[in-house]
């Protein structure tokens, strides 16, 4: 019992400093790349394990009064999912991406064909933004991304990744298999004994997202070595497209709110790149997988950086 009430504590304190430890996981995965490499075989049960328990965070009832803005969500969904995807894929096309770094070209497609991150309402509530609006654009992004990611991975990539229809279904089993396993949990357990394990919840998804932030550091520290240039292009690569993803799609719905429009800039700007990769098995060219791991950064850093923001957005929508 005693060890048993001291994980509990344990994660319900790993839990209450999520994004610290997600922050660092990246930095632990640079410094012990040995560490990385183990992980790596288990990236795709850390996505499936991150999934599952996001969805068993929703509670359906609850969800249904988050769409107090089916207005807002819409336009929200279809900036992120159609207007955005359209945007980024003409540009790189534009710049020949295609042409000059196909490797890199095929995980930008799969990365604007992502939806949201599953975490996205948990990071609105750290920052303090609209955890509703954020919720509820999320879910409605993430049931149509069998579609939307099909119809773009095939316009973009053509049969290079796999037939729109064999692509979306792949999506559609990882997502739906996620969701009921989540529902079914909830479903057993019971909703007060989900409400009273909140925070071991988060506990939980922290470590899933720990080891898959290691292990998508596998390689990193070799290709910074051989090549530091081209690692720290893609870095900054990485962090332009979710800074000026984010930016865009705030000036976009700044008429909401700024506070609400940062958020919808939350999701726009942070993709569920791992949930694409699980679904082509994980088979992309090694520039893909080094852009891949350069895209975390942003994705477990930005949440820190951008805090002193939210917070004065925070502030003078209450003014």
């Amino acid at each position: 019992m005693k060890l048993a009430g001291a994980l509990a504590a344990a994660l319900s304190l790993v839990g209450r400093h999520g994004t610290l430890v997600a922050a660092a996981s990246i930095f632990v995965g640079l410094a012990i790349p040995g560490l990385a490499a183990v992980c790596k075989p288990y990236l795709g049960e850390a996505i499936v394990v991150m999934l599952t328990l996001a969805f068993l965070r929703v509670d359906p009832n609850e969800l249904f009064r988050h769409f107090t803005r089916p207005g807002l969500i819409a336009a929200a969904t279809v900036w992120a999912m159609l207007v955005v995807p359209v945007i980024l894929g003409l540009l790189f096309m534009a710049c020949a991406v295609n042409q000059s770094m196909p490797g890199l070209y095929f995980m930008l497609v799969l990365q604007m064909s992502a939806p949201g991150l599953m975490s996205s309402p948990a990071l609105a509530a750290l920052l303090g933004l609209d955890v509703a609006l954020t919720l509820a654009t999320l879910i409605v992004s993430t049931a149509i991304t069998p579609l939307t990611a099909s119809l773009f991975t095939h316009m973009f990539l053509g049969t290079a990744l796999a037939s729109p229809l064999g692509f979306g279904l792949r999506l559609f089993l990882i997502i739906a298999g996620c969701a009921g396993a989540g529902a079914v949990i909830r479903f057993v357990t019971g909703r007060p004994f989900i409400e009273a394990q909140r925070e071991r919840i988060d506990g939980l998804s922290v470590l899933a997202m720990f080891m898959f932030a290691v292990a998508a550091m596998d390689g990193v520290a070799d290709h910074f070595r051989a090549n530091p240039l081209l690692v720290i292009e893609l870095t900054v690569l990485a962090f332009a497209l979710a800074l000026g993803m984010i930016a865009l799609t705030a000036l976009v719905f700044l008429r909401a709110g700024r506070a609400r429009a940062f958020a919808i800039g939350l999701i726009a700007g942070n993709r569920n790149i791992g949930l694409m990769l699980a679904a082509t098995g994980f088979a992309v060219p090694d520039i893909a997988w080094l852009y891949f791991a350069l895209a975390q950064f942003p994705i477990f850093l930005l949440p820190h950086l951008l805090k002193p923001l939210a917070k004065r957005l925070q502030q003078s929508a209450k003014a």
